[in-house]
């Protein structure tokens, strides 16, 4: 007998309280929901909806909801509280008079009467009375972490770091929905004839006015093109994209991916050698070497050797000097990408960022001998915290005196960001809609 289908406020319910009780990505747990439910068309994009906009807004919609709440609720019928006060805000299409009945169905299904009715009151009392003013709070940082729904320690820390109005716009940024964007695989195809195709499968596009080789998807998942089956482009973001460029790749070189799951750049890496020298791809996770040997069988691209490695040990297994270009694009707290995996900032502190720098510090030198002299390292990572991301830079070149920095070499459309002849480049969130980022690049001594 098959299972029924649930509807999308269960599902949405069951995924949200999964995040919490079991720490789990959000995007990987609400993928497996959508098979085991079967959820198809418009549901799809609703269910996406409502879990991402009810983490993105969790502090927010607990800070609305507080005046009405008199009892802690049980973990669940807080969660279902979340969920149908983000659709009375945040959702138009959707009438309140639906999402109350719907919180109420679900409430009889999982509790008792008096569950039933401490749900339709509150919500009912929202709908009749109101949310209280974010106003009230007069510090300009707390307000700011409650409206953008940030952690107080994260917000402070980024004004700290690189002021109001700049912690101010990620904030705000971290809140949208990302733009999908593609790489052209153009050892296979060009762009042009990329976006001919989509647009006859029906897809809304335009060409990425940072990356030459990218698409912007306006109009649907471009992982259920027959175009993405055939390896003509993989889903990667623009800032990601931009990593290979400052390698400076030209063919035959060798190349080490330190850190190289689920395999974006390594793939961008091997379409830049087209077809000739080596990327040697390392991770320590066997089913993340697994992703990376499909993505590659996928491209068709044959120089990619994936290893299962942990890199802080990389030189119990190559010969010193045998590289010419090493990226490091290292383990590091995510907080560049908190608009795809929002649960991110809920869970991370400034402890695991001071552990992670040691993480980070550590592959730089164990890697940094494999390097031939007169090569490059690049050193990038998927955050916007300047201990992780400058503060590293600076002191693996402290630990290092035969590195030098090496000015970047990336697309023009980012020249404006790189402040001259740097070896750094930090991409915000709000600078043109891509993941946070940062990008550093040292050359090996030729003495």
């Amino acid at each position: 007998m098959n299972k029924p289908k649930k509807n999308v406020r269960e599902a949405a319910l069951d995924v949200l309280e999964a995040i919490d009780k079991h720490q789990s990505y959000s995007n990987l747990l609400l993928n497996q929901v959508i098979k085991k439910y079967q959820i198809t068309g418009p549901d799809t994009g609703l269910l996406t909806e409502i879990v991402y906009g009810t983490i993105q807004r969790k502090m927010t919609l607990d800070y609305y909801l507080q005046p009405f709440i008199k009892k802690k609720p049980e973990h669940w019928v807080r969660i279902l509280l979340r969920l149908s006060l983000y659709q009375m805000i945040y959702l138009d299409k959707v009438p309140d008079r639906a999402i109350i009945f719907e919180a109420v169905e679900i409430a009889k299904k999982r509790g008792h009467r008096g569950i039933v009715g401490l749900v339709n009151g509150i919500l009912r009392s929202v709908q009749r009375e109101g949310l209280q003013s974010l106003d009230s709070i007069k510090d300009p940082v707390e307000k700011l972490s409650l409206e953008t729904s940030h952690p107080l320690w994260l917000v402070k820390r980024w004004v700290n770091q690189y002021g109001f109005e700049n912690a101010k716009a990620m904030c705000e940024e971290n809140l949208l929905a990302p733009v999908q964007t593609i790489r052209i695989n153009e050892t296979k195809t060009n762009r042009e004839e990329v976006c001919r195709l989509l647009e006859i499968e029906g897809f809304s596009v335009e060409a990425s006015p940072i990356i030459p080789e990218s698409i912007r998807i306006l109009k649907g998942n471009a992982a259920n093109s027959d175009l993405f089956k055939k390896g003509y482009f993989s889903i990667q973001d623009e800032s990601s994209m931009t990593v290979a460029y400052a390698l400076e790749i030209s063919s035959n070189m060798t190349v080490l991916d330190a850190c190289a799951a689920p395999g974006g750049k390594t793939g961008h890496i091997a379409e830049l050698l087209n077809g000739s020298g080596k990327v040697t791809s390392l991770d320590l996770h066997p089913h993340k070497i697994k992703l990376i040997k499909e993505n590659a069988s996928r491209l068709g691209l044959e120089n990619i050797d994936e290893k299962v490695m942990d890199s802080r040990h990389a030189r119990d297994s190559f010969q010193s000097e045998s590289f010419d270009r090493i990226l490091v694009d290292a383990p590091c707290s995510g907080l560049g990408v908190l608009r795809r995996k929002p649960d991110i900032k809920y869970t991370k502190t400034d402890q695991d960022i001071q552990s992670l720098k040691k993480v980070q510090l550590r592959i730089l030198d164990e890697t940094a001998s494999l390097l031939k002299k007169g090569g490059l390292l690049v050193y990038s990572t998927c955050t916007v915290d300047l201990e992780e991301n400058f503060g590293t830079a600076a002191e693996f070149l402290e630990q290092h005196k035969d590195f030098e920095p090496h000015a970047l070499a990336l697309p023009e459309a980012l020249s404006h960001l790189v402040d001259g002849d740097s070896n750094t480049i930090q991409i915000f969130p709000q600078d043109f809609g891509g993941d946070g980022f940062f990008i550093s690049c040292f050359r090996k001594k030729l003495l």
